[in-house]
């Protein structure tokens, strides 16, 4: 009988590479017949916690950070969109696309873990921002997107006033950074052994299988 591997994936809401690393590590599993002995749990990292509630402008924002350029971006982007079709998830990019401050949908996340459908929230996040062009700092788009994955929504919009789950949602936060976290995806096995970026799923196996042995 296999032991059981945890997994946690320290990730941001509107980062792609988050998503295509999870669909990876997912493809690993599912192709060691690992489903019933993984459990996996989202950790929060915001990429822009200083953006305003209107947003930026994606292809501004990249530029300003990293100094991408227009190239870059539509290069980018298309190998995005490739790599999201072979593992089954659609990348809508636009021109006007925004990034935005995260901070309500991890503490959605965190809420949502409580009640055991942390999962399906991430995912429903992933769909709403990347291929359905959604605000997902917009409170009002939110509490539809909780309400879509079955969970009360008032009890969970409440979650974003409350000072202690704010605290918690910045401890956690810190946590992973003094653990030496600083990109996403990081995906972490046991709290033993850590791997950053979206690997390869014959990567991904290969980590898998190692750390069932031990």
């Amino acid at each position: 009988m296999s032991k059981k591997i945890n997994i946690d994936i320290v990730s941001d809401v509107v980062c792609p590479w988050c998503i295509i690393g999870y669909k990876r590590l997912d493809k690993a599993i599912e192709e060691l017949g690992l489903q019933e002995h993984v459990v996996i749990e989202w950790q929060p990292f915001q990429l822009n916690p200083h953006v305003g509630p209107e947003g930026e402008n994606l292809r501004e924002h990249l530029m300003k950070k990293y100094g991408t350029s227009q190239e870059d971006s539509v290069r980018s982007r298309q190998q995005l969109s490739s790599l999201g079709a072979e593992l089954g998830f659609t990348f809508n990019f636009f021109d006007e696309m925004k990034t935005y401050n995260t901070r309500d949908a991890h503490l959605l996340l965190d809420y949502a873990k409580s009640q055991g459908k942390q999962m399906v929230l991430q995912q429903r996040l992933f769909d709403a921002y990347f291929s359905e062009q959604q605000d997902i700092s917009s409170r009002e788009t939110l509490a539809k997107l909780v309400a879509d994955v079955g969970l009360n929504a008032d009890e969970a919009m409440a979650v974003l006033d409350d000072a202690e789950a704010e605290k918690a949602l910045g401890k956690s936060q810190t946590y992973w950074r003094e653990l030496g976290v600083s990109s996403v995806p990081t995906i972490v096995f046991n709290r033993e052994s850590a791997v950053t970026g979206a690997q390869p799923v014959d990567v991904l196996k290969q980590i898998l299988k190692e750390v069932q042995s031990q």
